[in-house]
């Protein structure tokens, strides 16, 4: 008999850093676990509005929180990226047309997605950088394999209304699972939706698909010499 595969969506801004680690902690069980990932890029600031959310910049004790969390997760995860700036508050919109464009465009099963978002989410958070400008779009779209033309003409899509009504789609569909925030992970089992908020519900995740947690690093337990 053939196991049918879960399916897992992860929906995502570039803007928070938790997306991040859980955007690298699936790609890690994304051949251990039996399941077919799927990357939803969203618009964080659509969620906060659309939630009645507010962001973690505007209340201080959560960005003093977020700030020794982070580093302590950074560790966790491996994965490297600075603390959030006191002033943390980023508008992402730019960036995740430009990451919708990629989605769209993508023949190759989420490889491309995977890279441009990657390169971002370095830029942002392991350097500071600013990721709205066409500069810095270009030199992550060139990073991550695109060339020249092709980056160019993700820019000039970033413009076009079918974009812009894309990327408000999927966040609206972020909505209806009752999204407040990001990391948002949704797994589809026998039939059934469970929704996971954040970058520390791997566990409980794991038993609702009927896998098993291992760590962070699953690879490094599974493999035998």
């Amino acid at each position: 008999m053939l196991s049918s595969r879960k399916m897992v969506k992860l929906y995502y801004d570039v803007a928070s850093p938790y997306s991040w680690l859980a955007f690298e902690v699936l790609f890690r069980y994304r051949n251990v676990w039996n399941i077919d990932l799927k990357l939803k890029p969203v618009y964080l600031g659509g969620v906060i509005r659309g939630s009645g959310n507010r962001p973690p910049g505007v209340i201080p004790n959560k960005l003093l929180y977020m700030i020794s969390d982070l580093t302590l997760l950074s560790q966790y995860f491996e994965v490297p990226m600075l603390q959030p700036k006191p002033d943390y508050e980023i508008d992402s919109l730019i960036p995740m047309r430009f990451v919708t464009v990629v989605a769209e465009k993508d023949k190759k099963g989420d490889m491309l997605v995977e890279r441009v978002s990657r390169e971002l989410w370095k830029r942002i958070w392991g350097t500071h950088q600013h990721i709205t400008l066409p500069d810095s779009l270009t030199e992550a779209g060139l990073r991550a394999g695109l060339s020249g033309n092709e980056v160019e003409e993700i820019l000039t899509l970033t413009k076009s209304q079918p974009i812009k009504d894309k990327l408000k789609s999927v966040t609206q569909e972020a909505l209806e699972y009752k999204c407040f925030g990001l990391p948002f992970i949704v797994c589809h089992v026998n039939g059934k939706d469970k929704c996971f908020f954040g970058a520390d519900r791997f566990e409980l995740m794991a038993y609702f698909i009927g896998e098993k947690w291992m760590g962070p690093h699953p690879t490094n337990l599974t493999t035998t010499t």
